[in-house]
């Protein structure tokens, strides 16, 4: 139901019936079977149950009879047979309940065996604050042994710079940014954070100095006030319209008929790629981590917007250390540093014009993108001029009409 858009999208709601007749389809074939055999095991036990019964009232009836049991002597072992044989009935319902609960108690004991995929120290330390920097040394990781992302990766970062990370897609980019949140550990090698490793912390305390602008967002199917309130829970509402015009989306917001408690739908589905990514702008400065990591934070917005977050970005991250994932060069020509990766190695390291200076593979990405930006101006005043023409025809035709 969540990839509704990308059914539609395709056509494909047939396909998608058809799955869905299948897997009932299997439950009901299980659901007969499993109701059939209670049933004839309900009826083998009542048909036992009842033989039994009826043999056992003939016996005392042929001992009353024969004058060696009195009626109250039938009576009282027909109240002892209805005693045994009413519980008796509940034996097959109480047997397929019990395995059921046995089935389940197995699988939650499977649950509870597996082992931390990250285990967590004793007595991790407590993040408090960037003092000496973030160091990758020697870094090598894998998702699968069979396909490294990462080979030997190593660089420093001091507290207060802005560093960008560029290359290609599936250069490793992101997964550097997945390691130092440590949703992974590293293959070899190792991260440290002020010198110590990344291992040695208390991982929630390390998240929470971390706050990180993602390129896919996703909000929660809450309000918007509850989404930028995520990033400090304890945050007041002046706090959160803070954030807001810091993430230039307050006015946006104030428009709205229910203000900050409009509701933004499932993965925020109500707003639109822009207005998601500054909310999530907004959720993070609320935050106010030490350590800011920037995943093509503005790639969803136009380019008057786009601008205006960069400044507002550029003023966040003063004070703090700032790392940035950019495709767009020209929004990271102020970094102190960038590292350029190929292929989960860092072939380049420099600030902008040390890089173009070397004309290697950062040269060929930056006159890439400046002859793209070059011929997309170039055909925008085409289109301005076309449309200035045209109206400038329409009104002289126009003007033939009248005469």
């Amino acid at each position: 139901m969540l990839n509704y858009e990308t059914v539609k999208y395709f056509g494909n709601e047939q396909h998608e019936y058809q799955r869905y007749d299948r897997s009932l389809k299997g439950y009901e074939q299980a659901a007969i079977l499993s109701q059939k055999s209670l049933s004839v095991l309900n009826l083998g036990q009542a048909l036992t149950i009842a033989t039994g019964l009826v043999v056992l009232m003939y016996l005392a009836a042929e001992g009353v009879v024969n004058g060696a049991m009195s009626v109250g002597d039938f009576v009282v072992a027909n109240t002892f047979l209805i005693q045994l044989y009413t519980p008796l009935n509940f034996l097959g319902f109480v047997y397929r309940e019990m395995k059921q609960s046995f089935i389940d108690m197995e699988q939650m004991f499977e649950m509870l065996r597996q082992d931390d995929y990250l285990p967590e120290p004793e007595d991790g330390r407590t993040f408090t604050g960037l003092s000496k920097g973030i160091a990758f040394e020697n870094v090598h990781f894998s998702y699968q042994p069979n396909r490294p992302i990462l080979k030997d990766v190593s660089f420093h970062i001091k507290p207060g710079q802005k560093v960008a990370f560029v290359g290609a897609s599936g250069a490793g980019k992101s997964t550097l940014f997945r390691l130092l949140f440590r949703f992974y550990d590293v293959t070899q090698g190792k991260i440290t954070v002020d010198g110590v490793d990344i291992r040695e912390f208390n991982t929630d305390s390390l998240r929470q100095g971390m706050g990180v602008v993602p390129q896919d967002t996703v909000l929660f199917n809450d309000t918007i006030q509850y989404n930028i309130r995520y990033g400090d829970p304890a945050a007041t509402d002046d706090k959160i319209i803070e954030s807001a015009k810091q993430a230039q989306v307050a006015s946006f917001i104030e428009h709205l008929p229910e203000g900050y408690l409009t509701r933004v739908g499932e993965r925020g589905l109500k707003l639109s790629g822009g207005e998601k990514q500054r909310v999530a702008i907004a959720r993070t400065l609320l935050k106010d981590p030490d350590i800011l990591i920037l995943d093509e934070a503005t790639s969803a917005l136009d380019s008057e917007t786009e601008q205006a977050i960069q400044g507002t970005l550029e003023e966040v991250s003063k004070g703090r250390t700032t790392l940035v994932i950019a495709h767009r060069l020209s929004t990271i020509v102020q970094c102190d540093q960038i590292f350029v990766l190929d292929q989960g190695k860092i072939v380049e390291t420099g600030t902008h014009q040390q890089l173009l200076d070397k004309k290697m593979y950062y040269y060929r990405l930056w006159v890439r993108q400046q002859e793209k930006a070059q011929l997309e101006k170039q055909l925008k005043k085409a289109t301005q001029a076309a449309k200035l023409v045209g109206s400038s025809q329409s009104r002289s035709d126009s003007d033939s009409e009248s005469i």
